[in-house]
């Protein structure tokens, strides 16, 4: 049999893999129970979920998800320095030419800095209460699959 156009001829078929996710915790914040909510409703969800763990700074959060090669950045922030840290995150992306991993986020963020984030470029924001069930399906709706193969 001869390779078709969406087949390899070592791999077979393409394939879609599962999104990969980091999740992070940047700045001083120690709280942390909601970002593990939504790692695990992300992998739950059948994602590939890389949790950072706490006190993580932008540039050690853009170094994992370019050394994970991921799809997308969650970055949970309840210390009141979001404008900061996600305007950071934001700016190495686009440093290391990867602006099309998808950067989103939630916490204490005030309704006036969430629009100011979205203008600056942050996907989606999700604030207390928000749902996993609705967080799962913004990133399968924000965060293309990929394929393989």
């Amino acid at each position: 049999m001869v390779p078709g156009p969406t087949q390899d001829r070592r791999t077979g078929p393409q394939r879609t893999v599962p999104r990969r996710v980091v999740v992070a915790k940047p700045g001083l914040d120690g709280h942390d129970r909601g970002a593990k909510v939504v790692a695990r409703a992300l992998r739950d969800a059948g994602m590939e979920v890389i949790y950072t763990g706490l006190h993580q700074t932008p540039e050690q959060i853009v170094a994992t998800a370019l050394a994970e090669d991921a799809d997308a950045i969650g970055l949970s922030v309840l210390s009141g320095a979001h404008l900061t840290l996600f305007a950071r995150v934001l700016d190495l992306l686009a440093a290391e030419d990867a602006s099309d991993i998808v950067v989103f986020g939630g916490g204490i963020i005030p309704q006036a800095d969430r629009a100011e984030l979205l203008e600056r470029g942050v996907a989606g924001v999700f604030g207390p209460g928000a749902s996993m069930a609705d967080i799962v399906a913004w990133v399968r709706e924000h965060v293309p699959e990929r394929e393989v193969g």
